[in-house]
Order: C-alpha cells, then structure tokens, then sequence
C-alpha cells in the first residue's frame, strides 16, 4: 500500500502551539468507523459515550526532561544530549549532536563546577550513543533537564506539567502519550463513578514516533522498538470488563500497541513486560481494542497509518478534512478524536 495514500494537507496555522488553559475543554470529533458519521463534542463530555460495563485503558508512562546541553571538555563546545533510553541508573542511549564534535571517550560537562558530566562510551549509528553519566540520571535530568517538546512546537514558554498525563507513574518515555492530556483528575473520578473500570499499561515512548514512513510502500517500513509492561492486576480490570461484555476503550495508540502486541503473541492477554515491534497497518485485524481515543496525527506517520487500520483509511481522512474546516487543533496539544 503506498505511503502517499496516507497523506494529507495541514494549514500551519492548525498546528496547536500551546495548550488549553482547561485540559478538558479540548474538541473531541466522534467518528463512527462502521457509518463514517461525525460529531462534534467536547472532551468533557468523554463520560458520556463510556458505560459501566467499559474499561478504560491508560498508558502511564512518564515523559523524561530528556534534552541535555553541555559543553565539551577542552574545547567547550555545545553539546546536545537527548536521552532515548535509560540503560541503567547511570548508563543510557542518546542523541549527541553535533554528533561529529564527539569521539569515544569524550566528556562533557553539564554544569559550571564540571562536577556533573557524561562520557561518550560508543558511538553507534544514525546519531545514537551509549553514553555513562557520573550520576543517577534520574537525578541529572531533574535539575538539569529540559522537557523533550516535539520540533513542531516552536512556543515553549508554558508549563511543563501540560505536557504530561495527570495519571503519568513510570519515567521512560521521550514523548508524552498525548491522548491522555485531555484528562482531569475530576474526569477520571466521574468515570470510576460511572462504574467504567480504568485499567494501566506501560509502553515508554520513543522518538521515532515523530518520524515520518520514508518508503514507498508502508509495507516495506521499519517500526522501531518500544519497552512495555502490563501488570497481573491491570489484565484483571479488562478480562472482568470483557466478561461483563464491556468495551476496551484505549488511551492512545501506544496503549493499543501494547493489547494488540500481547494478543498477537499469546493470543490472550497476559502479564507481561518486553518490547513491540508491532507495525498496524491497513489489513489488521485488531483483536482486542474497540473504541480508541486519539489526538491528531502527522501525515505519512505510523499513527495515521495505525488509525487508518482501525477506522478505514477513507474515512479517517474524510473525518482530518472535516476537522480541518472545522479549524480543530492538531497534533501533539491539540484537540481530540473518539472512534467508536
């Protein structure tokens, strides 16, 4: 299937540079994917098109404040450090640019007194190095770190905390799962209120999930590796929801990538912890997952593709269109989908 089908033309003028004062009060289109019939709601109104039976399924990763910059010891070059991976507490993979400036072995110095530094450990392909800090990580990227804005968002002065879920637990990711930005604390009490159970996985975020499908035929792409977990109590909530004829609403579509991954391994749902390579792509038969909440995604990108399989390509596209006119906001802090 060729790539281009899953291109669409986007007014830069639609690209949200900053989020809502009120998470909530995002516009959320409702597409139906069996009619192609739209709605148009708002995000607070999500209570109601859930029912007791339901479960609702987050993803709580944690966005790491990933992007470092130091200078190079000797020459005091500026270095870029953009951490994709924690290997350990003090070892990770990154992004070094410039990354001809570094060889092994180098050091740079994230601070004054030089006393926090990291050193180049391997240089490996596409930019990427194993780097060791002389620190937990944790701790350096607290204090120093910045937090890891998409390159589409040119406005960075507001609150960080916007770009994180209000549920976010465990630190890994280098994105945030943005469908799930649209959520209060007081939406998710409603919701258990309602009797919908709300259920947990975990899949840490890369950066390729920016990249756009470069081949010609999707067929033919890549995906990268994400780490994923999902808890013995977590499959609980879905397999009582299940029993009880409910529907799996995912969060996102790294939440779908982590049901759908362990349903295609296992061919039932399981506590598990590994990596997906999973590529979704039109012809997929999603085994588990029944309405998906989504924010708007980039054109020629494994998630558009990924919704495709899940709504028809024709009307998903259909549905971008009407929500260009409609000037919602797209991508990362942007407004919202339901498809049912």
């Amino acid at each position: 299937m060729y790539t281009e089908l899953f291109n669409y033309n986007l007014p830069n003028e639609l690209i949200a540079q900053q989020p809502l004062a009120e998470r909530e009060k995002a516009k959320m289109l409702v597409l139906d994917k069996n009619t192609g019939e739209i709605q148009h709601d708002y995000f607070y109104n999500i209570i109601d098109y859930l029912k007791a039976e339901d479960v609702l399924v987050l993803n709580d990763s944690k966005v790491m404040k990933c992007r470092l910059f130091g200078e190079k010891e000797e020459t005091s070059a500026r270095i870029e450090c953009f951490i994709i991976k924690k290997v350990s507490d003090k070892k990770a993979i990154a992004l070094l640019r410039p990354f001809k400036r570094v060889s092994r072995g180098t050091k740079v110095f994230l601070n004054k007194k030089n006393d926090v530094f990291f050193e180049v450990e391997k240089k490996m392909e596409e930019g990427k190095a194993l780097v060791t800090f002389n620190k937990n990580i944790s701790e350096v990227i607290s204090f120093y770190g910045i937090m890891p804005l998409p390159p589409y968002i040119r406005n960075r002065k507001f609150d960080e905390s916007f770009y994180q879920t209000i549920y976010a637990r465990n630190e890994g990711s280098a994105a945030a799962p943005t469908a799930g930005l649209h959520f209060t604390k007081e939406i998710l009490m409603k919701i258990k209120e309602k009797g919908t159970s709300v259920a947990k996985v975990r899949l840490d975020i890369g950066l390729d999930t920016f990249k756009p499908v470069s081949e010609k035929n999707i067929e033919d792409h890549m995906i990268h590796s994400e780490e994923f977990s999902i808890t013995a109590a977590n499959v609980k909530k879905i397999e009582f929801s299940r029993e009880r004829k409910g529907k799996v609403v995912a969060v996102g579509t790294t939440t779908v990538r982590v049901l759908e991954t362990i349903m295609c391994r296992f061919k039932r749902l399981k506590e598990y912890s590994g990596n997906t390579g999973l590529f979704i792509y039109p012809g997929y038969d999603f085994k588990l997952v029944d309405l998906i909440i989504t924010n708007f995604h980039l054109p020629r990108s494994t998630l558009i593709v990924m919704i495709s399989a899940f709504a028809g390509r024709e009307k998903l596209l259909n549905a971008y269109e009407e929500a260009i006119r409609k000037k919602y906001r797209f991508y990362s802090l942007g407004d919202c989908m339901l498809i049912k």
